[in-house]
């Protein structure tokens, strides 16, 4: 990889642990080692591509076939569902403690985040505790500068940052980066429960629109737009944070990497691609915090904080936005 900012200490571990009797000290305690093996490897292809297949195979089904308004309902609700479990919990909740959370909301933003078809949680946590540790420079399990800053270098980044990373046989070792997660019963029992969270989300749909329709067409609709095309976009806008945030974008904050803002992912991202901002600060229960950002997943905790699920909110004031701004620099834009 080529010279990036240099690491920053080790992430801070949420307190909010509400941990159980301390759990076995080994990486089996988690879903998954600190290697992956083949049949791992194997799977996780099986993951990728089949429902990315489908995304591929959306346009020109809807155009000759048509979508169902309950088709799109699904995929729109399960999507969300899905989103806001990552976003919320494994990310600004579980991986950097941005509040705190009633028991129940916990485990419940745990199984939404599984929903999501994106790895246990444990791993996920993981590896995103140790991304903001290195961003961008070396250590970084998916930074797209890892091969240089040539176009060529990039592109093969980009391609690193988006989807290889994921192949890579080295693991984040989980109790140095979760041990939190790893302690809680009830999120270590979660985390180990990935293939039936798995199962749960892409049965739910075929079993609605089977039956809502009452037939095996509608089963099978509802599978295909409520379960492989709405795991892949959910994907690909997930890792899109990965690398084109990390390549493109405005950077009106100060951090030690090449966070960006991108607009266009805001909405799909539940306000993730707001990124510059939450790596200058990464607590911060808001990422969109200028005007006209939006960020579903900031309102959906500012309602959990209403009715008392969540407190202790790391809300950012105007003090602490400005602190974090960047010099002003042509384009609009700052850059390392």
């Amino acid at each position: 990889m080529t010279a990036g900012p240099e690491a920053v200490e080790d992430p801070p571990i949420p307190a909010d642990s509400s941990a159980g009797p301390a759990a076995a000290q080994a990486p089996s305690a988690t879903l998954g080692g600190e290697q992956r093996r083949s049949v791992e490897q194997f799977t996780l292809l099986l993951f990728i591509t089949v429902p990315f297949v489908a995304l591929v195979a959306a346009v020109p089904l809807a155009w000759g076939w048509g979508v169902s308004w309950l088709d799109l309902g699904l995929m729109v609700a399960m999507y969300y569902i899905g989103c806001h479990g990552i976003t919320i919990g494994f990310h600004r909740y579980f991986t950097h403690g941005s509040f705190k959370a009633k028991r129940p909301l916990r485990i419940a933003l745990a199984i939404m985040g599984s929903l999501a078809v994106e790895g246990p949680l444990v791993r996920w946590v993981a590896d995103h505790r140790k991304h903001h540790k290195f961003s961008d420079a070396e250590g970084d399990p998916h930074s797209p500068w890892r091969f240089g800053e040539t176009v060529p270098a990039l592109m093969k980044g980009l391609w690193w940052a988006h989807i290889g990373w994921m192949f890579d046989e080295e693991q984040t070792p989980q109790q140095k980066y979760a041990p939190d997660l790893i302690r809680d019963d009830a999120i270590r029992t979660v985390s180990r429960q990935f293939v039936l969270w798995t199962t749960v989300s892409l049965l739910i749909p075929p079993l609605v629109g089977g039956l809502a329709t009452w037939s095996w067409q509608g089963a099978l609709t509802a599978f295909f737009w409520g379960s492989l095309v709405r795991v892949a976009l959910l994907h690909h806008v997930t890792w899109s944070i990965n690398s084109i945030c990390h390549a493109v974008g405005k950077r009106p904050f100060k951090s030690r990497d090449r966070s960006g803002n991108v607009w266009w992912l805001a909405v799909l991202s539940c306000g993730e691609s707001w990124h510059n901002l939450h790596h200058a600060d990464p607590t911060s229960a808001r990422h969109g915090v200028m005007k006209g950002q939006l960020d579903s997943s900031a309102r959906l905790i500012r309602w959990f904080e209403k009715a008392g699920w969540a407190y202790d909110v790391r809300w950012p004031d105007a003090s602490r936005i400005d602190a974090r701004r960047a010099a002003p620099a042509a384009g609009g834009t700052s850059r390392r």
